[in-house]
């Protein structure tokens, strides 16, 4: 071999010392060689100089005619050598052929040789064309030019002669080795660099032979002259400070090289100057004058201290070869050396010859090459830290315990294993690694046997004996323990199983006793790179999980999971990408990436691809998520072997001493060896022509071997090319024997399977041996071709990469021809990814057969070492998250995770970029100062995020508050985040995009997308683009065939036409622009929506229908039914049926229009399947302003799974106005499959805003999701609405002097208040209330002192009629706890007067509310007590009836109110003694109907605006989009955080949300927050010890949790004492927040500085769907906002829907108006009346009506309630007929008749019981129609349950009939709710019975109340109603009976039973009790026990007797019953 010669790449040496610039060499080197090619291609003949000489100096007529011959010479070349390579290929083609025929007149022999050998077949017809083009183009220009022309072009003959260069010498100096690559010698000094220690050696060790005393004797001398200069001067010039970074020693050598080098002294100067600057001058001209003998003299400077000579000679350093021995004695030798110059130095620096000493070239020259070799493998900066390797214990890393041998291949320096073979010639350069031998096994490795496991192990790995040796040592780890695992191996180490033995680990944890999963308690997430590798990895994983019943779906862009499935799914297999959407977006419940609990990533190397920075975000996301809400994700990486594995170690959060495990090579299961070659021509066509040649000699090789080889190449069309050139090759060279089948017993079989596939070039390669393989052959032909190869008939299978990912089928030998493959994402050639040559050098060696596999990679000389180094893993592995930072950064902001610059930079940290950023700075841009200041790059991490925020600021995405550095989402940058759309593309629509494009708009702005950007023009697609241009765009294509974006437009609508496309580049980019179109239209159409542009929001839903489907809008619906042929679709269209014609006409007429009558059914059926709605809409004007609309959409289709699924079908609706081209409103809804089976209507209900003068009409337009053709549009039409009469003004607020309260006149009443002046409202109001009698209503806003109001009125009750009753009504249970406790105390104990409370729970007896003073009561029981008014005589005594909120008039309870005050007007017009009305409310719109109604004049009448509170208010309120509700809710939890953080950061905080499961959901998350802060417990303001001691008191556990941070929850569910608990601590603010439910903000009056309202909407369980809050609940809520005696402005945040938020604007600052709701529940209470007897006839009826407040309204807001014009006639007509409706439904209820006169009522007993027992007579009716004779128990059971009273709780709540326990506290409330009405209903069920006199039905009543009432069943002991006795102490009192020794146990001595025996056994005595139960219970339990026990002896009670109502039942519902005090709610 001959010597390695010196070649430019000794650069790579020279710029170690200079430190100033680190960037420059790596890029320096690559440049150098590009500018080397380039050159290279300029010699000789190239295309570009063809296309100039045959076009230069001609006329016109000549320049065309030449342009078109040369088109045409291209075309031909196309057709020879193919698309596949690209442009250049075919041009270099194009340049042989005209070398080929420039002198020739046809296609001879040798030509047809010479084209064959180049390039394989080729169509003959091709080259007849390209010999015709050149003869023309010849005799156009002369011959005797073009000979001149081509002999000039190669007077450099090229090719043949690569080596050897003309090169001019310098003699100046000394001799140097011709450079091999250098080009020609005019630019030889840019490219020639030395290194002059290595020329030394050289010199020196051609010397040796000297007397070595001569020479050093000589060198002394002159070394004493001119030797020294150079060292005193460099020395001199760094005293005086200059040029801090260098040694003298580095720029001694810097300085004497660029002596050395041959340029002039003018040059030399220049850059001497360059390097030291003005400070250097005199050194500079000193240097240069003596130059020649500073170089001379230094040369001779004799070897002395040399201790040690290398073996052989060194040339150069192209390849340093050295043994491991050398390699340590090397070590050896510097460490002496570094003793010895400390030691040196210690001694005398002053003296100059030692100075000169020191300075030894050898010396150097070491220290150069370990400074190098420790540069290679570690970051510049830290080269300062001598670098100890810590032994992690599971590292096996070969690579990192040997340092490698240094070689410099294909012009790049870098180390390689040893035993390395090497070959280098003129074609290639070839560098072969050996397999490594496998590691040898440890003595502590033992394999684990799949028998050791436990079951569900043995379950999984059924099949398998024991696993691999790789997977036994990390089985521990992974099987045994939740550590977070990085696990680096060799591809096809089995790395699948260790993420199953991961994923055992996991449902380990969730295994119940009993071998149960709870499966809905976790998920796993695998991310694989590609959905190849996804669908396998389902496969997988489904097949060996089945076993356990674990679900694994796929989630990938083409496999799309409903809601639904992947709540049922518990593992989920997805891709990178896919998995980042569905975390940005929160789907479903956010709780699926919370109950995340593995997430296993596949192939972690790729963190440096493109795909990266999305691998990074998902893996911060995910572990700040573990880290915030402190859940345990498991992470497990798995990788090929990378070299900086501890950085991605860092990054997974992997403990390197636990979780890490790295096999390098030796574990591969079979070792792998791997040959790469480098083609060294830059010519594209003998490139081509050399790999083939190469390839055929591998392929060669490895078969003469006797083995199978698989040929990869990167395009579908260059798999038979290949293959076809490999035969013909072969059979040239006479070796096709080798490669021929051997003709084995199945081979005829074989051969008669493959002659029947249609596939011609399959068949013919097949008798050869030859096979190909590529996505683009029929599934059975290409599983036909991998069963022919695994069974050995083929020698050779040609294919594509897609065989090495989707099939696993292995062969001894692979090789990669050519490394450019066609990318679509970049519309370019680009190098096959690391990834892909990994994947398909693991499928080299049988694991069965081979002892060894091989791999081999051909690619051009300048990629060789690119190759070389990520094979041999050398090259760290670095982020590419920089450029797409603005991007993910604003999916964090919209998924709410960043909300400012602070949260920013902390998620920057957990991304790989930061691990490298630290470790590698220089490569991101950081320079060493910067790193050094700031060493955690937090300053850089800001910078970095600024930038992004004002990037994202200015295409609108977020907003960016840089003086707080706070983000806020936009609907757009929500938008681009959920769809994944890039900044740059925001940016192109914000610039393109209005209301105004049309479709061919759209296209065109849709391909000019950053997305496309790649996609270019290629000349080759000209042609087909036209084409498809001409066949298949409906629209016109802006940009046309020559720009990017025109040929994206062009393909989006070939592939919406279906167009076909040939071009290999354009298919694939068909598919790539077909996906990501159809997103991003996506994104425009929610932009648009969001927008509210009507008519550009339906333009783009269809377009993202039409994409989907791949249908024009203008074709047939039906089309999208793939079961209907083309002709009949044609012969539709033809016909111009539509839809609805269809629809309407019979199957075999449409058969007969179509000319084929069994059609005719199909066609009918799939016109039935296309999604109709029709929808229809009445419209309740609110205001003048706001229009209430209630939809109802009836589905109007048949559905069929096939076509629709098995969900629903989402639909679009939104109002539009077309005269101002704007939405209103618009929302997304789904038509379950349910409704439209069962045809259900869907109610919809939403406000929109109108406008004076009224629009003639809006649309409500339906557009389904899915379905072309498939929308119904609905008109609002505004010809007859009526707007409500316009609302008189509010009162204003008088600047009064505030009264003081001596103003009541009474010292007592002055004492309640601890106050000494009312309030401005309070005194503006105080003589009306306290001084007259007239009715009053108060409306001001919340907190501003109402009840105090109240007070004043009962004063004047109690001072002007004293024996008269106060009624005071509120409309909670809990307001009027809250008002007993605070009365009780101040009225009745301070002033003396009888409080009394009255609701469903508290039922005083009659005497207590006779003597009464004050009744606190609800509006349902007090409508109760007043029905029967006439013979309750405390009805009557009541002087004044106080209401409170009567605004709820207008809610669901409102109706109880209007006919409390109806009938009280009604009583006092009967008694003619007034009664006083006051009613209180928050500020009202239309306050003057109240008023009327109420008969306040204008002196009652006060109703402020909502402005006038005592404490003003600021409302801030935040839409959030999302369509589901739980999301939603989830992401306003941060937000409500920083609400707190900005608004309120130390005062009390109320969080109203909508359910109990809300405020727990809520609070944990809050937890979350505060965890990341300094001080997690800043919102507890008490010592940690006290509340500790109160926690230890609290019952529920989650409120444990929250009370230790501060954080109180309030809601029903809780009991009764964790309430009082919590509402103590907040009240006296020792926690921060209290998280309610919104009942609170009714119940109980404690005010906080900030209120948040989080969500608007509940879940009602009557229409079974989320419906807005009344907006009062949502005043009421604001209302406690603000505390009058601390705070000067309460804060207000409300958190809406987006959708409503419009509204809530409105009405929050407008009061809103009260409507009246009695319409739904008019006959029940003219039941009551009938009952009453107030009612006798219809016209008494009609009498009733004009009472109420609904007549009221009815009359000012007409169109509210259906009532056409406000005539007399037509309110008569309306009303009669609403009496007569109502009057109907009793009667078919049984509860009252009409008299044959058709006007008289009669009343009867199911009336009474209906209207007595407060039950609706629709329960009536049902048990009149279901009750019968004789009923057990169980049966009055299921009738109780179907009860429709309540059906918003589902009855198993009678459960507490056990005492069961039940699961969640939210039942035990609605256990509650069943409990008080269940006893009322069974005694109303009790009057029916008896009323039909069944006795036995009767009795089973009776028995139910009782079994109820005590809470167990009949048939267990009647001891368990004794307090604490359970069912397990049962038998103490069995075991009594057998008791030795009994004493005093009186007359009974048998076994007690029950309590009759019991009490007979005590005789009342609790000794002998306590006796009986002995050491059980404690002495307190059994006095109660006992006291129990002595009561029931007194009175002799148990529970199994009844007795049945004595009296006759009719008595009881006459109209004057006798007084009965037990009257239940």
């Amino acid at each position: 071999m001959s010597p390695p010669r010196l070649t430019g790449a000794l650069r790579s040496f020279s710029y170690v010392s200079k430190k100033e610039d680190f960037t420059e060499y790596h890029y320096d080197l690559k440049t150098k060689r590009l500018k080397r090619q380039e050159l290279f291609a300029k010699e000789g003949l190239t295309w570009q100089k063809i296309v100039h000489f045959c076009t230069e100096h001609q006329d016109k007529a000549k320049h065309q005619a030449a342009s078109q011959e040369l088109k045409s010479l291209l075309l031909a070349a196309k057709q020879i050598v193919g698309t596949e390579h690209g442009q250049e290929a075919i041009e270099s083609a194009a340049v042989f052929l005209f070398e080929t025929f420039h002198n020739k007149d046809h296609v001879g022999t040798e030509e047809t040789r010479a084209i064959k050998q180049m390039f394989g077949p080729f169509p003959s017809a091709a080259a007849e064309a390209s010999s015709n083009c050149v003869a023309r183009l010849v005799s156009l220009l002369g011959n005797s030019r073009v000979e001149d022309f081509i002999q000039n072009s190669h007077h450099n003959p090229q090719r043949g002669s690569t080596f050897g260069r003309n090169i001019i010498f310098s003699y100046d100096c000394y001799t140097l080795d011709p450079l091999e690559d250098l080009p020609c010698s005019d630019i030889h000094d840019e490219n020639v660099s030395l290194d002059f220690i290595n020329f030394l050696n050289n010199q020196q060790s051609g010397r040796k032979a000297c007397n070595e005393e001569e020479v050093s004797s000589s060198a002394r001398v002159s070394s004493s002259g001119d030797g020294a200069i150079l060292r005193t001067e460099v020395e001199k010039y760094l005293n005086r400070g200059n040029m801090i970074s260098s040694s003298p020693e580095e720029l001694c050598t810097s300085l004497f090289e660029m002596l050395a080098s041959h340029k002039s002294d003018d040059e030399l100067q220049n850059e001497l100057f360059e390097l030291l600057g003005p400070e250097g001058l005199e050194m500079i001209s000193t240097l240069l004058q003596r130059r020649v003998a500073i170089v001379d003299s230094l040369l001779t400077i004799p070897p002395d201290r040399i201790a040690f000579q290398p073996g052989e000679p060194i040339y150069g350093c192209q390849v340093t070869i050295q043994s491991e021995q050398e390699k340590q004695m090397m070590k050896m030798y510097r460490r002496e050396e570094k003793k010895e110059r400390k030691r040196g130095k210690g001694t005398d620096d002053s003296d100059a010859s030692d100075a000169v000493m020191t300075f030894d070239p050898r010396e150097m020259r070491a220290q150069r090459e370990q400074a190098l070799l420790t540069a290679r493998r570690e970051p510049v900066l830290s080269r300062e830290r001598v670098y100890e390797r810590i032994q992690y214990p599971n590292v096996y890393d070969i690579y990192a315990e040997a340092t490698k041998m240094p070689a410099f291949v294909g012009g790049a320096r870098m180390l390689l294993p040893e035993g390395i073979r090497r070959e280098n010639n003129k074609m290639y350069e070839e560098v072969e690694i050996p397999p490594n031998e496998p590691m040898p096994i440890g003595f502590e490795e033992k394999p684990v046997y799949i028998s050791e496991l436990d079951e569900i192990g043995q379950l999984v790995f059924k099949g398998m004996k024991r696993l691999n040796r790789i997977q036994s040592m990390v089985f521990e780890t992974a099987y045994n323990t939740n550590e977070n695992l990085l696990i680096c191996a060799p591809t096809g180490a089995g790395k699948t199983n260790i993420a199953m033995l991961t994923v055992l680990h996991e449902i380990r944890q969730h295994l119940q006793p009993g071998g149960v999963i709870k499966k809905d308690e976790f998920k796993i997430v695998y991310v694989a790179p590609m959905k190849a590798l996804a669908a396998e990895m389902t496969n997988y994983f489904s097949k060996r999980l089945e076993p356990l019943g674990i679900t694994v779906k796929e989630l990938t862009g083409d496999m799309q999971l409903t809601k639904g499935e992947i709540l049922r799914t518990q593992m989920l297999v997805t891709t990178p990408e896919k998995w980042d959407v569905v975390t940005r977006k929160s789907v479903g419940d956010v709780a699926l990436s919370q109950i995340v609990r593995l997430l296993i990533l596949d192939e972690v190397h790729l963190l440096h691809e493109d795909r990266g920075p999305v691998l990074e975000s998902l893996v911060a996301r995910t572990i700040r998520q573990v880290e915030s809400t402190q859940s345990m994700i498991r992470i497990l990486g798995l990788s090929a072997t990378l070299p900086n594995y501890l950085d991605v170690a860092a990054f997974l959060h992997v403990n390197p001493y636990i979780g890490l495990f790295f096999f390098d090579s030796r574990f591969r299961p079979v070792p792998l060896g791997q040959t790469f070659v480098g083609i060294k021509t830059t010519n594209k066509i003998q490139q081509l022509h050399d790999m083939e040649e190469v390839c055929y000699n591998k392929v060669l090789e490895q078969v003469k071997a006797g083995h199978q080889v698989m040929v990869f190449v990167h395009a579908r069309n260059a798999t038979v090319r290949t293959a076809m050139g490999l035969i013909e090759m072969a059979k040239n060279l006479g070796d096709i024997c080798f490669f021929q089948p051997d003709q084995g017993p199945d081979y005829g079989q074989c051969e008669k399977q493959i002659q029947r596939s249609r596939n011609k070039q399959m068949r013919e390669m097949f008798p050869e041996g030859f096979g190909i393989h590529h996505a683009g052959m029929l599934r059975s032909d290409r599983s036909l071709m991998e069963s022919m190869f695994s069974k050995g008939h083929l020698k050779v299978l040609v294919c594509t990469a897609t065989l090495a990912w989707g099939v696993n089928l292995p062969a001894h030998a692979v090789i990669i021809k050519g490394t450019q493959i066609y990318d679509a994402k970049r519309g370019a050639l680009v190098d096959l990814g690391i990834l892909d040559v990994m994947q398909i050098f693991g499928r080299a060696g049988r694991p069965q057969f081979d002892k060894y596999g091989e791999g081999t990679i051909i690619t051009t000389h300048d990629k060789l070492s690119h190759y070389l180094t990520l094979l041999t893993q050398q090259n760290p592995i670095e982020s590419q998250f920089l450029d797409s930072l603005a991007d993910n950064l604003n999916a964090e902001i919209a998924l709410g995770t960043v909300t400012n610059v602070e949260e920013a930079v902390k998620w920057l940290s957990y991304t790989y970029f930061y691990v490298r950023m630290r470790a590698n700075p220089l490569v991101y841009g950081i320079n060493h100062k910067a790193y050094q200041m700031d060493p955690a790059l937090e300053l850089y991490r800001r910078e970095l995020v600024v930038e992004s925020g004002r990037k994202l600021d200015k295409a609108r995405m977020i907003r960016f508050e840089e003086r707080t550095g706070y983000f806020a989402s936009t609907d757009l940058g929500r938008t681009a985040s959920h769809f994944y759309i890039r900044y740059n593309t925001i940016e192109t629509f914000n610039e393109l995009f209005n209301s105004q494009r049309t479709e061919a708009d759209i296209l065109n702005i849709v391909s000019k997308a950053e997305e496309f950007e790649q996609l270019k023009v290629r000349d080759e697609e000209m042609e087909e683009l036209e084409q498809l241009l001409c066949n298949y765009c409906e629209l016109s294509a802006a940009g046309g065939v020559e720009n990017g974006y025109g040929k994206v437009n062009i393909l989006l609508q070939t592939y919406i036409g279906r167009g076909e496309v040939d071009s290999f580049s354009l298919i694939s980019d068909l598919s790539y622009v077909a996906q990501n179109a159809a997103r991003i239209i996506r994104a425009l159409f929610e932009i648009a929506l969001r927008k509210r542009w009507p008519a550009m929001t339906y333009r783009l839903l269809t377009l993202c229908k039409v994409i989907d489907k791949r249908l024009w809008g203008f074709a047939h619906p039906l089309r999208q039914f793939p079961n209907l042929s083309h002709v009949v679709l044609n012969r539709l269209e033809e016909k111009k049926l539509t839809v609805d014609k269809l629809k309407e006409m019979r199957k075999d007429e449409i058969g007969h229009m179509l000319h084929h009558v069994n059609v005719g059914l199909t066609v009918k059926q799939c016109v039935h399947q296309i999604p109709s709605i029709t929808m229809e809409a009445s419209i309740q004007p609110i205001t003048r302003t706001v229009l209430r609309v209630r939809l109802l959409v009836t589905p109007d289709f048949r559905w069929n799974d096939q076509v629709h699924g098995s969900v629903g079908e989402p639909w679009w609706l939104w109002v539009e106005d077309p005269i101002n081209d704007h939405i209103y409103h618009s929302e997304y809804f789904l038509l379950q499959k349910k409704q439209v089976v069962t045809a259900e209507p869907q109610h919809i209900v939403f406000t929109i805003p109108i406008f004076e003068p009224l629009p003639s009409q809006y649309y409500i337009k339906a557009v389904s999701d899915r379905w072309l053709g498939a929308e119904a549009v609905c008109i609002i039409n505004f010809q007859n609405l009526i707007l409500p009469e316009r609302h008189p003004p509010h009162t204003e607020l008088l600047d009064l002097q505030p009264l003081p309260v001596t103003a009541l006149g009474n010292r007592q009443y002055e004492s309640l208040y601890k106050f000494t002046h009312f309030n401005p409202i309070q005194t503006q109001i105080f003589h009306t209330l306290y001084h007259t009698d007239t009715n009053v209503l108060l409306g001001a806003p919340t907190g501003s002192g109402k009840t105090i109001a109240a007070e004043m009125a009962m004063f004047r009750v109690f001072n002007k009629y004293p024996t008269s009753k106060v009624v005071y009504i509120a409309p909670l249970k809990a307001l009027v706890r809250e008002r007993i406790e605070d009365w009780k105390i101040r009225i009745e104990e301070k002033l003396g007067k009888k409080v009394v409370e009255l609701t469903g729970d508290v039922t005083p007896d009659m005497r207590a509310i006779a003597q009464a003073d004050l009744i606190v009561t609800t509006p349902e029981k007090w409508d109760g007590v007043s029905r029967s008014w006439q013979n309750r005589s405390y009805v009557q005594k009541v002087a004044i009836l106080i209401i409170d909120e009567i605004h709820l008039l207008g809610e669901d309870r409102g109706p109880v109110l209007e006919v409390i005050v109806s009938r009280t007007n009604f009583i006092s017009s009967h008694t003619s003694k007034s009664v006083r009305v006051v009613g209180l409310s928050t500020a009202l719109a239309n306050a003057r109907d109240l008023a009327d109604w109420l008969g306040i004049g204008q002196v009652g009448l006060f109703n402020f605006r909502p402005s006038v509170r005592p404490v003003p208010l600021e409302v801030h309120i935040h839409g959030f989009p999302g369509q589901h509700y739980c999301p939603r809710m989830a992401s306003m939890n941060k937000p409500t955080f920083q609400a707190i953080r900005s608004h309120s950061p130390a005062k009390p905080v109320l969080i109203f949300v909508s359910s109990r499961r809300q405020t727990r959901l809520t609070a944990l998350d809050l937890i979350a927050y505060l965890a990341t802060e300094d001080n997690p417990k800043q919102w507890l303001h008490q010592d940690e010890r006290e509340i500790e001691d109160i926690i230890a008191t609290v019952r529920d556990s989650n409120l444990k949790l929250t009370l230790a941070f501060g954080i109180g929850m309030h809601h029903a569910g809780l009991h009764e004492r964790d309430r009082k608990t919590v509402e103590e601590l907040f009240v006296n603010c020792k926690i921060q927040v209290l998280i309610a439910t919104s009942t609170l903000a009714w119940g109980v009056n404690f005010p906080a500085h900030l209120v948040v309202v989080k969500g608007t909407e509940y879940y009602d369980g009557k229409s079974r769907r989320y419906v807005d809050y009344p907006i009062t609940d949502v005043l009421q809520m604001m209302g406690r906002a603000g505390r009058p005696q601390f705070d000067d402005q309460g804060k207000a945040v409300i958190l809406v829907h987006d959708i409503k938020k419009d509204f809530y604007k409105k009405f929050l600052y407008e009061p809103f108006p009260v409507e009246s709701s009695l319409l739904t529940v008019l006959s029940d209470h003219l039941n009551a009346e009938i009952a009453a007897g107030t009612i006798s006839s219809k016209q008494d009826a009609m009498d009733y009506i004009t009472w109420t407040y609904f007549f009221r309204r009815l009359v000012m807001n007409p169109s509210y309630y259906n009532l056409e014009d406000i005539s007399h006639e037509s309110i008569n007509k309306y009303l009669s007929s609403l009496v007569e409706r109502s009057l109907r439904d009793l009667e078919c209820s049984y509860c009252m008749e009409i008299k044959e006169d058709d006007r008289t009522i009669e009343p009867l007993t199911y009336g009474r019981i209906a209207s007595y027992y407060y039950l609706k007579h629709q329960t009536i009716r049902m048990f009149k129609e279901r009750l019968k004779a004789e009923l057990s128990i169980h049966e009055l059971l299921s009738i109780l349950t179907v009860m429709r009273l309540m059906p918003h709780v589902f009855l198993y709540h009678l459960s507490p009939c056990v005492h069961a326990q039940l699961p969640c506290s939210d039942y035990t409330t609605d256990t509650k709710t069943v409990l008080d009405n269940a006893i009322r209903i069974c005694q109303a069920m009790l009057d029916v019975a008896a009323n039909e006199g069944w006795l036995v039905t009767a009795i089973s009543i009776c028995n139910l109340v009782q079994m109820i009432v005590q809470g167990r069943w009949l048939h267990d002991s009647s001891l368990l109603t004794l307090p604490h006795v359970e069912q397990q102490d049962l038998y103490l009192f069995r075991k009594w009976a057998n008791r030795k020794g009994r004493r005093d146990t009186g007359g009974f001595s048998g076994p007690i039973e029950g309590l009759p025996e019991l009490i007979a056994a005590c005789m009342g005595k609790e000794r002998i009790f306590a006796d009986i139960v002995g050491q059980e219970f404690q002495s307190t339990q059994i006095a109660q026990v006992g006291n129990e026990s002595v009561r029931a002896h007194r009175q002799a009670l148990w529970l199994h007797p009844i007795s049945i109502p004595a009296f006759p039942l009719p008595h009881l519902y006459s109209p004057n019953p006798p007084q009965c005090g037990s009257l239940s709610n």
